[in-house]
């Protein structure tokens, strides 16, 4: 997924990040329900992506299909995405389908202690990946179109009995809705969105010297103060970047070096 389509993901992304706190395991279920209607309706996938109409007419016809059927907050966000632009019905899709993994992995991570919930989480998909993985007959099972859907999650959810809810979501999506690729390979997917949720339980610091104990218990709690939550702060000694500190929580950066303020004025002067 690339251009308008990427971008209107990273938007339908950080719409949903402010829904999660609260958010329960039906979210995702119900994002992954109205998935399941646009890949059985070709025409509606069109419709829905089609550039020349607009996106609160394309928010109007989703809400009419999924009122009644899906919670308010689910209609809010479905009526969102297909609202924005997308370069391919299929972008529409994929998109959709990250914002129920999305979903089902914060809920995982609001359930205790978050950065272990979501190693748990990632324990136990990683178990499905290896269990299948190691069998040429499972993965065959796993596929067969002439079995039902219930009888293909069945047997996927025998393999990771003890796995959380969340993990058991992930593994029955992969398995009855696919979407073209083998089942191990959408957990994987769903994996890296795991790795990705857990980079933000991490804080990656660059300073230009070694810190003190008390240095460094300092800037523990004060990132613990900013990002809202218990962080695991890795620090590396950049002499190069000759002054200040530098801090990275997942996507989030935050630059007081020497380097990043010259860069800021050399950019200014070339404007």
């Amino acid at each position: 997924m690339a251009g308008v389509s990427s971008q209107s993901l990273a938007t339908a992304l950080k719409d949903l990040e402010t829904r999660l706190p609260g958010a329960t395991l039906s979210l995702a279920e119900e994002l992954f329900g109205v998935l399941d209607m646009l890949d059985s309706n070709a025409g509606l996938r069109r419709a829905l992506t089609d550039p020349s109409r607009e996106g609160r007419d394309k928010a109007a016809l989703v809400s009419t299909l999924v009122a009644g059927k899906v919670s308010e907050q689910t209609a809010t966000v479905v009526g969102e995405l297909v609202s924005m632009r997308w370069a391919a019905a299929r972008d529409l899709g994929d998109a959709l389908e990250t914002l129920g993994a999305t979903a089902a992995i914060a809920v995982a991570e609001n359930r205790g202690n978050g950065a272990a919930s979501l190693e748990s989480l990632e324990n136990d998909l990683f178990d499905f990946i290896r269990t299948v993985d190691s069998s040429h007959e499972l993965q065959r099972a796993l596929s067969e179109r002439q079995a039902t859907d219930d009888a293909r999650v069945a047997l996927a959810l025998k393999l990771v009995p003890n796995a959380g809810p969340e993990a058991q979501l992930l593994v029955r999506q992969a398995v009855q809705a696919p979407r073209g690729i083998k089942p191990t390979h959408l957990v994987k997917r769903f994996v890296e969105l795991v790795a990705k949720r857990h980079d933000r339980w991490i804080a990656n610091v660059s300073v230009t010297r070694p810190l003190t104990d008390e240095q460094y218990e300092r800037l523990q709690q004060g990132l613990n103060s900013l990002f809202g939550r218990e962080l695991r702060t890795d620090v590396t000694v950049e002499p190069s970047l000759i002054g200040g500190v530098r801090v990275q929580v997942g996507d989030e950066v935050v630059d007081s070096t020497v380097i990043a303020r010259l860069s800021e004025l050399r950019r200014k002067l070339a404007v």
